[in-house]
């Protein structure tokens, strides 16, 4: 295996970067923020996407297997495998965030339990911070794979790194792939908490003045250059 660490951004095509996707996705099973092939990852390498193809089980999956696509939305080479049905919103979110290097979708339990609910996380812990402001949203529900649910994430991705998909579940965006991966677990962690909070009585929320003292700490986080 290629740790994901191991390969840096930017990121350009080629086998160890293929690798580090096909990790990444077994990690998320693994960790159990992903079951099956629910989940799926793409990064930017150049002016192209590389993106987890649709329905290869991840333990089977070769770094042949990737779909290659260009960023500014023309066809992509024949001969690939079919691309995630979710690749219009990867392609979307790296199109509209050119800072934004690696996109981590996945149906964390507890996060898709909130967004059952269309329920956003709100300050209920200083981790929110890490995922851009005081609260984590709740993308509007759109057919998977349409571009409208495109739309509706990359809205609620404003000025977040992360966010909610009604009815649906999660994404987390990084500046690398191994940031990518760390907010969807901890964004996974934070839902577990706030839903377990959410049966024990009511949840104190942090005020504004406390997490624009978190967000400014945040500037300092110890991950932030790390990964």
């Amino acid at each position: 295996m290629t740790g994901a660490s191991e390969v840096k951004p930017p990121y350009q095509d080629c086998t160890g970067l293929r690798q580090a996707v096909i990790d990444a996705c077994l990690e998320m099973n693994a960790t159990g923020i992903n079951q099956g092939t629910s989940g799926n990852i793409s990064v930017r390498a150049g002016d192209h996407m590389l993106i987890t193809p649709s329905g290869v089980p991840y333990e089977k999956m070769t770094p042949a297997d990737l779909v290659c696509m260009p960023l500014d939305g023309s066809a992509a080479p024949e001969g690939q495998l079919k691309p995630s049905t979710e690749w219009p919103f990867h392609l979307a979110i790296l199109q509209a965030k050119p800072a934004v290097n690696a996109v981590v979708h996945a149906h964390p339990v507890y996060c898709s339990a909130l967004a059952m609910n269309r329920q956003s996380i709100p300050a209920c812990h200083y981790m929110v911070a890490a995922f851009g402001g005081s609260d984590v949203p709740v993308a509007d529900y759109a057919l998977f794979g349409s571009r409208q649910l495109s739309e509706n994430i990359t809205r609620a991705l404003q000025n977040r790194s992360a966010c909610l998909m009604a009815n649906h579940g999660a994404v987390a965006t990084g500046e690398s792939l191994p940031r990518a991966l760390w907010r969807m677990t901890e964004l996974e962690t934070l839902a577990k908490g706030y839903a377990t909070s959410l049966t024990l009585g009511k949840t104190h929320i942090l005020s504004e003045d406390e997490m624009a003292a978190v967000i400014a700490a945040f500037a300092d986080y110890g991950l932030k250059d790390s990964r």
